[in-house]
């Protein structure tokens, strides 16, 4: 840790403005103590000019080190004695951090891998590794806790995470582990039931935002392998997730181009963005957000700070899929953006809830959520094939144009089964042509830094690529990719003994980089993704 606080002077009177609309009131820890029965921990606004000298002055490289650090006694005590101190002769931040602070623990890194074990064997055996007792309910945190077990990716991330989540509960139904997933799935459910959605992850600091919404496959998933009636206690909690979605389209303007929150009017009809309802630097990343905004006027600030924040809801943090240039992540417009991926996915939400609700008798229901479904489906093909590039593409919302940058997320229409045959002929065409790589099918086809681009690949859409061309039986091709996907997987695994989240598949010697922190082993997803695909999981979401 650093042991000054070189920013001090320049940053330390920072205005932290308060998070917009979260959901619901959140009450903060400052009335808590230690022991106390636990209250909702807001490290950037309990801790207010502390949390903001902490971040700066890079007392943890990484800022998401200090948000999942535990205060040793009540936040407002701590803030009361920091206020009494800095000002004294030889103040040391960093020293006064350790006194009042107890740092999180890394998750798997200290796992002892025998590498004699096959990497199939070696993925059995982190299960329980990366699985989290059910939360205790005592002391001040950040973590909002969960009333089951849960499997955390590993590293850094020490929570639960929305989307990673479906594609660790493949690995957990491929290992016979369907009471863990069906526990992650409650947990899911106690989220949307308390906070009235799903958060990125189980953070107090990631109440402003979710992440793309797998839920609805996830019950598919369970009903799947357990049967139609044991997620009928699920729709509830569906519904509510689809109610946040959608709130705001009462006040939607009737004219194209129209947004309110993550809702959007396009020509072919109501559609949904990523926006996260903060305007601040996120608190896990407080730093380089501040940063990179620094240059701007200070009413340009919160525009650019919403756009990383809905970024990040988007799971895709960062890629040249939301920034206006193609290049820099100062030019991000992830809020002007509407994405296919997002699209698809809500509508086998609305779809989900359909058939549940059928299947509980409410037909009436069932009813609304088929013709939302349909009418989505209408707009979703209309809006986003660009029949000039033969592939599903993110559009702007000003005009509904292409935004003409190439992802994998165009494979997402073909995993759910919504593309046209011909369509689907023409996408595999360009996969095979500019995605199909020495290691697997690669992120985006441009090279920027960041780490959702070129030369990266990542498990869950290497799964949804690989199942969503098998779907439309482009099985030699999709056979292709897996085969050098989980090869890669095990070249690297032999070398070092671990899973990581992402990988370079572009140039086998490197490994994968890019973006705000270093890859992380583990990892949830990209275990449960190598287990479904090695074993020929075959879902049908």
């Amino acid at each position: 840790m650093s042991a000054s606080c070189p920013f001090l002077s320049l940053y330390c009177l920072l205005p932290l403005l308060l998070v917009a609309g979260c959901a619901g009131s959140v009450p903060t820890g400052s009335d808590a103590s230690a022991s106390a029965a636990p209250a909702l921990y807001q490290p950037a606004e309990d801790l207010g000019p502390l949390f903001a000298a902490v971040q700066l002055a890079e007392v943890y490289p990484d800022s998401k080190t200090f948000v999942d650090a535990l205060p040793r006694e009540a936040p407002a005590k701590i803030v009361a004695a920091y206020e009494a101190e800095r000002g004294r002769p030889g103040f040391d931040l960093a020293a006064f951090v350790d006194a009042h602070f107890v740092p999180p623990p890394q998750i798997a890194s200290d796992y002892a891998t025998d590498t004699t074990r096959s990497m199939e064997d070696h993925i059995r055996a982190l299960w329980p590794v990366l699985t989290r007792a059910p939360d205790a309910e005592t002391g001040v945190t950040s973590l909002l806790r969960l009333p089951e077990p849960y499997v955390v990716p590993g590293g850094r991330f020490r929570e639960i995470y929305y989307w990673d989540s479906y594609f660790t509960m493949l690995g957990l139904v491929t290992s016979d582990r369907a009471d863990l997933a069906r526990g992650m799935v409650d947990n899911f459910a106690a989220l949307v039931r308390s906070q009235g959605f799903i958060p990125n992850g189980n953070r107090t600091y990631y109440l402003t935002r979710s992440q793309p919404p797998f839920f609805s496959s996830m019950v598919a998933l369970l009903a799947q392998v357990e049967g139609e009636e044991s997620v009928r206690s699920y729709l509830d909690a569906l519904e509510a997730e689809h109610a946040f979605w959608m709130a705001g389209e009462d006040a939607l303007g009737a004219e194209s181009g129209a947004a309110s929150r993550h809702v959007v009017r396009v020509a072919a009809g109501v559609l949904n963005r990523y926006w996260d309802a903060g305007v601040t630097p996120r608190p896990e990343s407080y730093r380089p957000d501040f940063l990179l905004a620094e240059p701007l006027p200070e009413d340009e600030r919160a525009v650019l700070w919403k756009d990383l924040r809905s970024a990040a809801e988007s799971g895709w943090d960062f890629s040249s899929r939301w920034f206006a240039d193609n290049q820099s992540l100062a030019e991000i417009e992830t809020t002007d953006i509407v994405p296919v991926d997002l699209n698809v996915l809500l509508h086998h939400l609305e779809t989900t809830i359909a058939w549940l609700a059928e299947s509980s008798g409410d037909t009436a229901k069932a009813a609304r959520f088929r013709a939302r479904a349909e009418a989505r489906k209408a707009a979703l093909l209309a809006t986003f094939w660009d029949e000039e590039e033969g592939f599903f593409s993110d559009v702007t919302l000003a005009d509904g144009r292409s935004t003409g940058r190439l992802t994998l997320a165009g494979l997402v229409p073909l995993y759910y089964g919504l593309a046209t045959e011909t369509q689907a002929a023409r996408v595999a065409e360009r996969v095979e042509a500019d995605f199909l790589k020495p290691g697997g099918f690669v992120t985006t086809l441009r090279a920027t830094g960041q780490q959702w681009d070129a030369p990266n690949g990542w498990p869950p859409l290497e799964w949804l690529t690989i199942r969503g061309l098998e779907r439309y039986g482009h099985d030699a091709l999709a056979a292709q990719g897996r085969d050098r996907w989980l090869s890669l997987n095990r070249a690297v695994y032999g070398r070092t003994g671990k899973m990581l989240e992402k990988y370079n598949v572009e140039d086998l010697s490197l490994k994968a980089g890019g973006g705000e922190y270093p890859n992380q082993d583990g990892f949830g997803w990209t275990n449960g993704v190598a287990l479904a695909l090695v074993e020929g999981l075959v879902v049908e979401p």
